[in-house]
């Protein structure tokens, strides 16, 4: 299948909120079939760790915590960098916020939180997508060392936080994940950087 580029995706996804799709709704679309998939793929899920960024990518994170919750798993969501900057991403977050999933600060997290999320069934990855290049922050490298400690399945979303769009480059501390969900389309750092991206499933965003 071809790939696309992280400038390719961003006209891609622009062709198609000009042609009628919000970008709320390919949010809601990218969130909510990840979701769908991991509870598909891990019988008996029962509690879930969501890490997530402050763009879009915590975005597609917050909808899939409010997925599951709904699906009545347990979730916790970590805010990794300080609440959402994105208009998409801050909605999404206020309507988790209505479902009053628990919610902790990546640099705070306490000795029950990593308990909670070293056993989790799944640890979601939604703290960086395609926009990400160079080296990671300290309070996110920490998450995402927290993740690289979990137990349970570890799933990207789009690509795991730490590695580049474009080159597969992975800043030191990247996450080492066992599922990547590739929104719409994949990218090069899926074949570049495999070794962290683990198993590679493509997401139907409805473009």
């Amino acid at each position: 299948m071809t790939t696309v580029t992280a400038a390719e995706m961003k006209e891609i996804e622009k062709r198609a909120a000009e042609g009628g799709m919000p970008y709320l709704q390919m949010m809601e679309n990218a969130g909510a079939g990840a979701a769908q998939l991991l509870i598909e793929r891990i019988p008996g899920l029962k509690t879930a760790a969501v890490f997530c960024g402050r763009g879009n990518n915590g975005g597609d994170g917050f909808v899939a915590a409010r997925i599951l919750k709904n699906a009545g798993i347990g979730v916790l969501l970590v805010l990794c960098g300080d609440k959402p900057r994105t208009e998409d991403a801050k909605t999404n977050f206020y309507l988790a916020s209505m479902l009053d999933i628990p919610m902790v600060v990546g640099q705070y997290l306490s000795k029950e939180d990593i308990a909670y999320i070293t056993s989790a069934g799944v640890v979601i990855d939604a703290i960086y997508g395609a926009g990400f290049y160079g080296e990671l922050p300290l309070e996110e490298e920490l998450c995402c060392g927290v993740i690289n400690s979990a137990k349970g399945v570890k799933a990207a979303f789009d690509l795991p936080s730490g590695v580049e769009c474009d080159t597969g480059h992975a800043a030191a501390g990247a996450v080492k994940a066992d599922l990547t969900l590739a929104f719409a389309r994949l990218k090069p750092c899926h074949e570049l950087a495999r070794d962290l991206c683990g198993q590679v499933e493509l997401i139907d965003i409805g473009i």
